[in-house]
């Protein structure tokens, strides 16, 4: 992949991150200015959150099986929260099943906390200690979109959407 295919595809995910990110607040605005009982994307946040995480799953899998970037310690850690996250929510959003937001919140939640913490790194290459591989440490950024954007802070983003979704998910819930 040459290096300006390389960067499209970056500016592609980045920009997609931020779309992302802007449509969950506006869900969540939707949502509090109709009020809790009114949902007129009942159903969907699931599917929602489905499409979140598969596209960081494949995003992920584009970077270290296309263009070969070797996913340090830290990323191996989010692709273990988030890659599960696509099966989670498909199997819920297929049944309709209220339950899927109890597996995909901690999961999350989880995979949101380790980003931060990635992204921290990545910032002050100093706090990444003995637990990273020197040859491959936490601190490279091998991506870095409009100056901030990395891996790590775009899989964050995708954490938030997915917490969002899941907690404005009416699916099997009263609306009495």
């Amino acid at each position: 992949m040459s290096a300006q295919a390389i960067l499209t595809y970056n500016t592609f995910l980045a920009l997609l991150a931020f779309v992302a990110l802007a449509g969950a607040a506006t869900l969540t605005a939707i949502r509090l200015s109709r009020g809790a009982r009114h949902s007129v994307f009942s159903g969907w946040t699931l599917w929602m959150a489905w499409a979140v995480a598969l596209v960081a799953t494949l995003g992920s899998l584009v970077y270290s099986e296309v263009i070969h970037f070797v996913p340090c310690r830290l990323c191996w850690f989010q692709r273990i929260a988030m890659y599960p996250l696509a099966v989670v929510l498909l199997v819920g959003a297929i049944r309709r099943d209220a339950a899927a937001r109890l597996y995909a919140l901690p999961l999350a939640a989880g995979g949101l906390l380790i980003s931060i913490w990635h992204n921290l790194i990545q910032l002050n290459p100093a706090w990444e200690g003995g637990a990273c591989d020197p040859l491959n440490p936490c601190s490279a950024r091998y991506v870095e979109t409009f100056g901030f954007v990395s891996i790590p802070f775009m899989a964050g983003i995708a954490f938030i959407v997915i917490i969002t979704l899941m907690l404005l998910d009416t699916t099997g819930r009263s609306r009495g």
